[in-house]
């Protein structure tokens, strides 16, 4: 084998096992009875992780937490809501599942077997963190549950806060894509502006 044909090889299985940091998957779900123009305020509710003992990652941590509701709330305020920690029409949860998987190639060199020479090769595995958000919106009177979406996405987990600040943005600006559409939900001093959504 050539070595234009080994670099194209390992080029070409360093792209496909890279791949997989890269996805990102969004799905929704809705209460199809609620009239979502009649929600006007929100609440964050704080929402601890479910194992502290498996928060191994940075995106686990609790300034990670605080970036993710900080987009959820600009999400909802985009849409004309107005936070009320006092008096909300709905709370809004978020809760993040991870679990690190890891991606590896086989770097080439010189030895019998597979490459067919004498010498030495190398493997490298990559950890990555899969990562599923959920947003619960859940009305403050019955808490039942309006409106879910989740993400489902990986990550590197040595990346930067700007990095991660980045990403959760993004994130979260997918989901909310799927938010239902209709009528922007004003403070009740003014009349409701449809949209075009």
């Amino acid at each position: 084998m050539t070595t234009v044909a080994r670099i194209s090889t390992v080029s070409a299985t360093v792209a496909l096992l890279s791949a997989p940091a890269f996805a990102q998957d969004v799905s929704y779900d809705v209460h199809r009875g609620q009239n979502f123009s009649e929600l006007r305020t929100f609440s964050i509710r704080e929402t601890p992780p479910a194992d502290i003992r498996a928060s191994r990652t940075a995106w686990d941590s609790a300034i990670d937490r605080e970036d993710t509701d900080a987009a959820v709330s600009a999400q909802l305020q985009a849409r004309g809501l107005r936070r009320d920690d006092v008096h909300p029409d709905v709370y809004v949860t978020t809760h993040r599942e991870f679990v690190t998987e890891y991606y590896g190639y086989a770097w080439p060199g010189w030895g019998y077997g597979y490459w067919g020479h004498y010498g030495y090769g190398s493997y490298y595995a990559q950890p990555v963190v899969s990562s599923t958000l959920f947003v619960d919106i859940r009305s403050a009177e019955t808490g039942q549950l309006l409106w879910r979406g989740i993400s489902e996405r990986t990550f590197n987990p040595t990346s930067s806060p700007e990095h991660r600040l980045k990403r959760i943005n993004k994130e979260v600006t997918k989901m909310f894509r799927n938010y239902p559409s209709g009528t922007v939900a004003t403070s009740g001093r003014e009349v409701p502006n449809p949209t075009d959504r």
